[in-house]
This record gives C-alpha cells, structure tokens and sequence, in this order.
C-alpha cells in the first residue's frame, strides 16, 4: 500500500513524497493507537470528529517524516483501494482539505521515498511538538494486544482450523448445555476463565450502554456472516457472527483464548452486530 514515486503533497510550504495512506474514522483506523476511535485520534492530537480523516505519510525533501492530516477521507479511501489492487494512483489532496502536518510517523513504514535522506525526525527547531512514534510493540502489552487481534481477523481461517472439539467444554461441542450455562474456553487455566468471563460482561454491557465509538466494529466476512471487532480496557474480542470468538487479555502475554458459542455467545454477538459501526 504505497504512492507512486512522484506522488506528492503540500506540507508546510515543503514538497511531501506520498508513502503510504491510512483512513482514521470510526470503522477503520489504526487499532495499534487504540481501544476506540476517540482514542486513536488523542494519540495524534486529533478531535474525534463524525466523518475521520485521512492519513497521508510521506517524507519531505530532506528526508524527514511528516504526517499529513486531511478531511477529504474519501479521496484516500479510493487511493488505498486502488493500491491493494496493484495499480498506480496519485494521491494529491487539495491544500484546503489539510487539517494538520504533523512530525513523524504514528505507525511504522517499510519504504522510503527515492533520491532524498534516509526517514528522520524533523529537525527539533522547525517542530512545536514531539514527532509521532510507532506504539512501542516490542513487549506484550495493549498495542501488541491489538495486533494480535488484527491478525487473527484478517487470517481467520487459519486460526479457526487449528482448533478441535476438544479445545472447548461439552458443553461448545454439539451436547445438550444445562440452562444458565456460558461459552467457555476450553482448557485455559482459572486465571484466563476469569479474564474471559469478564470480557463477556463487558461485551455485554456495551450493548446496554454503547461504548466509546469504534470500540465494537462489524465488517465483512463469507457468506452471510460477518467478522465483528470488540475491544475494551486490557482485552480485545474477534468473532464470526456464523462461528466463535477468540480473546486476548493484557494479562496473558501471547494467548489466544478461543471462547465456544454455547447458549449465550450467538445472541451476543448479534447484539453486538446490530450496534457496531461499519465501513461506508
């Protein structure tokens, strides 16, 4: 996902080579800056507005990174679409579609633009704030949480084949459920069922009390189904409305707790369905 090398923006007066784009809105944003779409907009310095924004990150004509911040979100939407399908497009917004240059990269990027110095910080003395940082990703934590959740549901399939009838309680395999019971996870140890019980109550209260926006998000998936996103304070939820969901805590580093559908876990999910944001 990246520009053409003569694409390019104005940013603070300079030239900006366009490397990459990413759409910043209540359905789609970066989930490694946060839990919810007003929280991934406070890591940049941004108000959560309705309609988001879009994020163009290029280099300047000494190298350094710059964030450009527009409102035309649409226009990177389509630039994005066009790159994911191997073609060329010029991305160039419209001076009066930019909201903010901003020092830095929120998020890491693979390439660099040709013919200028390798990707740096702006030179401190021609900034007002601290450059943008990729969320540190090297210990588990919230951010890595969210990676891993945005890896199981873009690689749903594999994950989903690796689990057998005896990942889940009796109860998750077809046998008749005694009434109360809940969707369980399998042969996680106590700790983890607590953590996964939790994230269910959680889940659940969203639905009576909606929670920050982009915190519950429903896109696309086979069939008639679709993939849902859930996330809240130390746990991040991904699910198929048709299938299970899998869950990830800040307090189990590296687990993947896949959670059985049960009596209770369809109607959740359908719920949750019904309130989450979607793409436009």
């Amino acid at each position: 996902m990246a520009g053409t090398d003569d694409d390019a923006v104005a940013a603070e007066d300079d030239a900006l080579y366009v490397l990459t784009a990413i759409l910043l809105t209540p359905a789609q944003f970066p989930s490694v800056l946060g839990d919810d779409y007003p929280e991934a907009c406070a890591a940049l310095g941004l108000a959560p507005v309705a309609d988001g924004y879009g994020l163009v990150l290029g280099q300047d004509g000494d190298g350094a990174r710059w964030t450009v911040v527009i409102d035309d979100v649409s226009l990177v939407a389509v630039a994005i679409a066009t790159w994911d399908c191997g073609m060329e497009y010029e991305l160039s917004p419209d001076e009066r579609t930019v909201v903010a240059a901003l020092p830095g990269w929120p998020l890491a990027v693979a390439v660099a633009a040709p013919g200028v110095p390798a990707p740096h910080d702006p030179a401190p003395e021609l900034i007002d704030r601290e450059p943008l940082s990729p969320p540190d990703t090297d210990t588990w934590g919230p951010a890595q949480r969210r990676l891993g959740a945005d890896q199981i549901a873009l690689q749903w399939a594999m994950w989903r084949e690796q689990l057998d009838d005896a990942d889940f309680a009796p109860a998750d395999n077809g046998a008749p459920a005694e009434k109360g019971s809940e969707p369980t996870e399998g042969r996680a140890p106590s700790k983890a069922r607590s953590g996964v019980r939790r994230v269910l109550a959680e889940a659940h209260a969203y639905v009576d009390a909606p929670p920050p926006l982009g915190r519950v998000r429903s896109s696309f998936a086979p069939g008639e189904a679709r993939t849902l996103r859930a996330d809240g304070p130390g746990w991040s939820m991904v699910a198929r409305t048709d299938d299970i969901a899998f869950v990830l805590l800040d307090e189990q580093p590296g687990e993947v707790l896949p959670v059985g559908r049960g009596p209770e876990l369809p109607g959740l999910l359908e719920a949750l369905d019904k309130m989450a944001v979607r793409p436009s």
